[in-house]
């Protein structure tokens, strides 16, 4: 069997998406003949000098090996100066492995517009790109045309959506009528909780007058802290609130799959929206926003939009579609057209193959 490397810096606390995805990717890459060993960098507990020079000693038994370094600022750099990760390729290349870089940001993170912050985000800008020059390979989570600092010649540039980091569902079951279901997957933590809980009380308690016994899940990562704030908020509106925390991949594919309607408040939806993509890959209707133009395939999906920021938008797209069953079986099968067409992990194996074969 042919091996592959997922080379990934710090583990993210309590869920590591970027972990997951290595994990789903490596199952049909598996069948295909070729095994993908996920590594960590430990520089966080290990610290900078030791784990280069522990990575120096594994390399060497790596030769002629393909490695995928996995990027995002903060893998690399607890306060998102992620300098490190272009000594760490620069070990790699020195070790004569083929380097491909996965860019799971593609551009600086957003800061509040500090000096400190400014700062920040031109150090990630020099090492997103020092790391595509370097790179024999840079697989984009984004259409290419998105990424406005590519060169003009860009052939070892290759655009491979992410999947969802949930089981898919080939046949979900379709929610009763009797009472209707509502699921949000993952809520921002503090200091920027505050306005997505509004949004979620304020377009449930909408939606509560026209769906008695209304019933709301938070699951993922904020989800606890969330529920406790939005219980208050929904106090007399008929509507039950259920939090469930931080759960297994499998659990959440199963509130997926039940659910009438998965509601997305975390900005605009786009295909780096893990909480997103795994409702499509579980086949449910999607209320959720949209910044501007929807890029393809997300145009395909079974997303009832809103523009970014109008709650009010939202809170009737949530209404229409628990109401209508037209609507909510039209974007129920557009998603699971669009898990099958382009977000099964069988497909970005197949992409993952043609693309390092060339």
């Amino acid at each position: 069997m042919q091996k592959w490397i997922a080379l990934m810096g710090r583990r993210d606390q309590p869920t590591d998406g970027v972990a997951d995805y290595c994990a789903f990717l490596a199952k049909p890459l598996s069948t295909s003949g070729v095994g993908l060993e996920p590594m960590h960098v430990s520089w966080d507990s290990d610290g900078w000098l030791s784990a280069i020079y522990k990575l120096r000693r594994e390399s060497k038994n790596w030769r002629g090996s393909t490695v995928l370094v996995q990027y995002t600022g903060m893998a690399w750099s607890r306060r998102g100066f992620p300098i490190g990760v272009m000594a760490v390729v620069r070990v790699l290349k020195h070790s004569h492995v083929r380097c491909i870089v996965v860019f799971h940001e593609y551009e600086r993170q957003s800061g509040s517009g500090r000096w400190i912050d400014r700062i920040r985000g031109a150090c990630q800008d020099r090492v997103i790109r020092g790391l595509y020059r370097a790179a024999a390979k840079a697989i984009f989570t984004v259409p290419l045309k998105s990424v406005a600092w590519l060169p003009a010649e860009r052939a070892k540039a290759q655009f491979i959506p992410i999947g969802a980091n949930v089981p898919e569902r080939v046949n979900p079951r379709k929610p009763a009528d009797a009472s209707k279901t509502v699921v949000v997957f993952g809520v921002t933590g503090a200091p920027d909780m505050a306005p997505e809980v509004e949004t979620i009380a304020a377009s449930i308690r909408y939606a509560a007058e026209a769906s008695p016994n209304l019933r709301l899940v938070l699951c993922g990562r904020g989800s606890s802290e969330a529920g406790k704030l939005i219980e208050p908020l929904l106090q007399g509106s008929g509507a039950q609130v259920i939090a469930k925390g931080v759960l297994e991949a499998d659990e959440i594919a199963n509130e997926l799959e039940s659910a009438d309607v998965h509601l997305c408040v975390r900005g605009p939806i786009t295909l780096q929206r893990g909480s997103a993509l795994a409702g499509i890959a579980c086949g449910a209707p999607i209320v959720g926003y949209r910044n501007g133009r929807v890029c393809p395939p997300l145009d395909e999906a079974g997303i009832q939009w809103a523009p970014l920021g109008d709650s009010e938008f939202l809170a009737r797209n949530l209404v229409k579609v628990l109401g209508d069953r037209r609507i909510w079986n039209d974007l129920h099968q557009r998603n699971l057209r669009l898990q099958q067409n382009y977000f099964s992990w069988n497909r970005i194996a197949g992409q993952y193959l043609a693309a390092l074969s060339q």
